[in-house]
């Protein structure tokens, strides 16, 4: 105690230091109160779990949620036949995450029925444009069917269920539907070569095989793969190999996984392989 007093008494007789430590003091105690405040402010070391609202409908979710006072928000919808109409398929954050109260919760719900798109008329484009097209209006290419013409790489005719599209047929159809096109072909024309489609998810794979007039042949997915993650899904296997040179229209079949190390051991075996093929090809001209 008196050394206490001797150090009170040091400082209360130096008017600089003595104002010194009160700002010292000052100062501890403003950070004190700010620390409470801003603790109490974000709920610091309070979260809570955030529940699986898959299969609810979004009023469902709303009062599962209310709870732990999430707010529900509706980002997007995709149509998936096996689902009910307008049950959530997807959240973010992930069923169990631990939140702070207050946090958004974006949802993705299943659209009642497939939205209507108009088809383009793509008769007279080039293969390239055509598929272009329809991609952009929402649509695929169901099946290259190539007829011998001088038009090579065109586009004759497209197809629709059946029957033949006109540019006065103004059709609709569900977005995701295919169109058959008949695409000249010109038997002096080089046969086309399979692109590198390994590593791609299958709307891309897709797109390039039709660029280089070739079909899809079947789809396989690993296990596990359900029609909710099909999208981050990427080609591991395709039927032919990349570089080889294949007739029109021929099928590649492609098989997809969640496996990221799967992807990389088969791109790297596919791009030796190609090596192996081109120099093979290149011997053999020379010789």
């Amino acid at each position: 105690m008196d050394f206490l007093r001797k150090i009170y008494a040091y400082i209360a007789e130096r008017r600089l230091l003595r104002h010194l430590v009160l700002v010292v003091c000052a100062l501890l105690v403003f950070f004190f109160v700010c620390s409470i405040v801003l603790n109490l402010a974000t709920r610091h070391n309070t979260s809570e779990a955030v529940p699986d609202l898959s299969g609810m409908q979004v009023e469902e979710a709303i009062a599962a949620s209310r709870k732990a006072r999430l707010v529900i928000e509706v980002n997007d919808s995709l149509y998936v036949p096996a689902y009910a109409g307008g049950v959530i398929l997807d959240q973010l954050p992930k069923p169990g995450t631990r939140v702070k109260k207050g946090r958004r919760v974006v949802v993705t719900i299943n659209s009642h029925k497939q939205r209507m798109v108009e088809v383009p008329y793509v008769t007279g484009y080039s293969l390239r444009q055509a598929k272009n097209n329809l991609e952009v209006a929402g649509l695929e290419i169901e099946r290259l069917v190539f007829r011998a013409d001088l038009a090579a790489n065109n586009v004759l005719e497209q197809r629709f269920n059946g029957k033949v599209v006109r540019p006065d047929s103004h059709l609709r159809a569900e977005q995701g539907s295919g169109i058959t096109l008949v695409v000249g072909n010109n038997s002096d024309a080089p046969l086309p070569v399979v692109p590198k489609v390994i590593g791609f998810p299958l709307n891309e794979a897709k797109s390039r095989l039709w660029e280089a007039g070739l079909n899809i042949g079947q789809i396989e997915y690993d296990p596990g793969i359900t029609m909710l993650n099909r999208n981050q899904a990427k080609v591991y296997v395709q039927g032919l190999g990349q570089g080889i040179r294949a007739h029109h229209g021929s099928e590649v079949s492609l098989k997809l996984t969640l496996d990221p190390a799967k992807v990389e051991d088969a791109a790297k075996s596919s791009d030796t392989a190609a090596r192996r093929r081109a120099a093979t090809e290149q011997s053999a001209s020379e010789q």
